[in-house]
């Protein structure tokens, strides 16, 4: 009898947080190495979010919490809802998590049953099947390739859907093609939903707040309000405040729902930090301003990323709509040569020529399941991205 449960041989490590840990020990050898891997803003934590964390420090707000989240911070999570999105939701149907991931774990924990399937468009992040497989259920790959602006398309919905169909899973903007789906593509989306009442909807809208060129961002119970008792939607905070470490993310839904996943978390991790709370419901409450001011730099950056990609020999790099990410095809290398005589026959051969031969860490597409792409994250300085991109030319260049 094997003593690893055998559950875990159906999944692997995040390939993104491989890449990171790759990068960081490349760099402690002593190698030049430019990382572009991180999915988390190279900004910091606004300095009134931080002065709310010591002053819950020193005021003794330091211990055990409701499981699922403070009063206050409900409440702060149910006035953003209203005033982001309208939509009305009270506390008793608000949880938060250990970040947007355990959120999105607890609710397929809480629901799945073995063999129910979740439908999860592709390029995909990468938890998202290894969860569903953790939780006994059956993710649903569909392709939305490049020509489609990677998104999801009403008939490839339709067609995937199922009887044993119990989610959807919808990311936008989206990590890691940063595609956005406009009011009109998600009422699409929606109207499909509403002829399969079994099917329920799991949004993920960790980078509302990131996106560009006058985009306006909706969310799929506000798009369709007969979805609203089937949706889940699921945010946090560590995109568009800078609190990565913080780790805190949230969701609201039927309470039905909520109350399920309180119990999921109550016999796991409990309440996630108490000071941490203390300081996203200042994040909520507090100023907005930084985040379109932060946003606009980004949008900066992804411009000249993909100007620079679209110079290399072999890349084609699409413009998205948000967040902090580039989904560039490599198939223009694919079958080419390198200087060491190795041919590119994967993008996983490519990302890793480009480590070992000018020092840029970026994500395989095969990881978030379409290839052949690569991710880059631009959510790192100016100098940094052109040098990047310099050496990414350079890499191209020499192919044969």
């Amino acid at each position: 009898m094997p003593f690893i449960a055998t559950r875990l041989s159906n999944i692997k490590p995040s390939p993104t947080i491989a890449v990171t840990q790759k990068a960081r020990e490349l760099k402690a050898a002593g190698r030049n190495i430019i990382g572009l891997g991180a999915g988390e803003p190279d900004f910091d934590t606004p300095e009134n979010i931080k002065e709310a964390a010591i002053a819950a420090i020193r005021s003794g707000d330091t211990k055990y919490t409701a499981v699922d989240g403070t009063p206050a911070l409900k409440k702060a999570i149910c006035a953003k809802f209203k005033r982001e999105n309208g939509l009305d939701y009270t506390p008793e149907q608000v949880t938060v998590g250990t970040g947007g991931k355990q959120v999105l774990y607890n609710a397929l924990m809480a629901t799945l049953n073995p063999g129910d399937e979740v439908i999860v468009p592709a390029p995909y992040w990468v938890s998202y099947p290894d969860m569903v497989l953790l939780a006994d259920g059956v993710p649903v790959p569909v392709e939305c390739p490049a020509d489609t602006g990677f998104k999801l398309q009403p008939a490839d919905l339709e067609k995937a859907i199922t009887p044993k169909t119990k989610w959807l899973i919808l990311n936008s903007p989206n990590n890691p093609t940063g595609a956005a789906y406009t009011r009109a593509e998600l009422k699409a989306l929606t109207d499909v939903l509403v002829r399969h009442p079994h099917v329920w909807v799991m949004t993920d809208d960790m980078y509302e707040h990131l996106n560009y060129d006058g985009f306006e961002f909706t969310t799929p119970a506000q798009v369709e309000p007969s979805l609203y008792d089937r949706t889940l939607t699921v945010n946090g905070v560590s995109k568009a405040y800078a609190m990565t470490g913080w780790r805190i993310g949230y969701a609201a839904g039927p309470k039905e729902l909520i109350k399920a996943m309180g119990v999921i978390q109550s016999q796991s991790t409990s309440n996630p930090s108490s000071v941490s709370q203390a300081a996203a419901v200042e994040a909520l409450n507090g100023p907005q301003d930084f985040i379109k001011e932060r946003a606009e730099a980004f949008k900066e950056r992804r411009d000249l990323v993909v100007s620079m990609l679209n110079q290399a020999s072999g890349i084609k790099c699409h413009k998205p709509e948000g967040a902090f990410y580039v989904y560039p095809s490599c198939e223009g290398t694919i079958g080419k040569t390198t200087p060491d005589g190795k041919v590119i026959e994967t993008d996983e051969d490519f990302v890793t020529y480009l480590l070992e031969s000018e020092g840029v860490a970026v994500v395989q597409g095969s990881a978030f399941g379409l290839a052949p792409f690569f991710r880059i994250s631009y959510a790192t300085s100016t100098a940094e991205l052109e040098e990047a991109c310099q050496r990414i030319q350079r890499a191209c260049a020499a192919l044969r």
